[in-house]
């Protein structure tokens, strides 16, 4: 087995709303950020992200656990069901997700047989994902 390798396939650009706040309790917050739409940009992938999903966010402490659900929308029309679970920590120097995706398109079949990893950043108002994938 040989050391993984990764290559840059796109940018995913989710513009998400003010915060909805859940509360479970005084050790744990859960917030939700529905997802309002957005791009998908780069050399593998282009076309949006439509208004359909949102990204559950759980804070333990400094560390918040996320997983998103939503959908993407290729230029050809077909939909990409996305879900994207990952680690933010407060100092905002660890960002990372694993974004996995479905669709039974077979121009984009490669998205459902392929790890991904994302490097995620918060630009207020866009989550900024980009987006390798693991080879």
């Amino acid at each position: 087995m040989s050391t993984p390798t990764l290559t840059f396939v796109f940018e995913i650009r989710a513009e998400v709303t003010p915060v909805q706040h859940v509360g479970r309790g005084p050790d744990e917050v859960l917030e939700i950020y529905p997802i309002v739409g957005g791009t998908v940009s780069g050399p593998r992938l282009n076309g949006t992200v439509t208004g359909i999903g949102a990204d559950w966010a759980v804070t333990r402490g400094t560390v918040t656990d996320v997983e998103a659900r939503y959908l993407l929308r290729a230029d050809d029309g077909t939909l990409i069901d996305v879900i994207n679970r990952g680690v933010y920590r407060d100092d905002g120097a660890y960002f990372f997700t694993t974004p996995m995706f479905r669709t039974d398109a077979p121009a984009h079949r490669w998205l459902a047989e392929t790890v991904f990893v994302g490097t995620a950043r918060d630009e207020g108002g866009t989550i900024v994902i980009t987006v390798y994938a693991v080879g």
